[in-house]
């Protein structure tokens, strides 16, 4: 049985949690998400706390049992306080400022990029140098992150590019004369 699954999940004051045929609906001061839930996981709700339960003994069923009590965990925690993930650019030059919604970035490309976050997703910029990345949902949050990232990752020599806030890379020495 999964170690993770086991632990009840508390619900906080100001969140409701509805189950449904097909999955799972929090809602709370932030917002509402939603998640389907397999024939393979029992969700219920005893007092203040949600409880997932396994419905067979196979790999599938322990591996869901695990993983589906973390996404509610997650999808409480979000509704409730928010993720939040932070990048810093480094670089001469490489800027980044909002155009109403949208993150105008300057990486040092012939052109700038103009990256317009789904729904959900709140971008701020309180320096030329720093983003952050707000959103209810977990997973979300970290693809946007992890998207805006990818248009110049930190290269190992002088270190320049996006990355994550206290993120380490590994530097390079360079060629030498001679």
């Amino acid at each position: 049985m999964s170690r993770v699954g086991k632990v009840p999940i508390d619900i906080p004051d100001k969140v409701s949690v509805k189950f449904e045929k097909d999955g799972i609906t929090v809602a709370g001061p932030k917002g509402e998400l939603f998640q389907g839930l397999p024939e393979e996981v029992l969700v219920k709700q005893e007092e203040n706390k949600v409880v997932v339960e396994s419905n067979g003994t196979t790999k599938k069923h322990r591996s869901y049992h695990g993983l589906f009590r973390a996404l509610i965990s997650n999808m409480i925690i979000g509704v409730s306080e928010g993720y939040k993930r932070e990048l810093e650019i480094q670089g001469v030059g490489y800027t980044a400022e909002l155009k109403g919604k949208n993150l105008l970035l300057n990486l040092g490309f012939s052109h700038p990029i103009l990256f317009k976050p789904p729904e959900g997703i709140t971008l701020e910029v309180p320096s030329r140098t720093q983003i952050i990345v707000l959103g209810i949902d977990k997973h979300l949050v970290g693809d946007v992150t992890a998207k805006i990232r990818s248009f110049r990752p930190p290269e190992p020599y002088k270190g320049k590019g996006v990355r994550y806030l206290g993120e380490e890379v590994r530097r390079k020495v360079g060629k030498t004369a001679g």
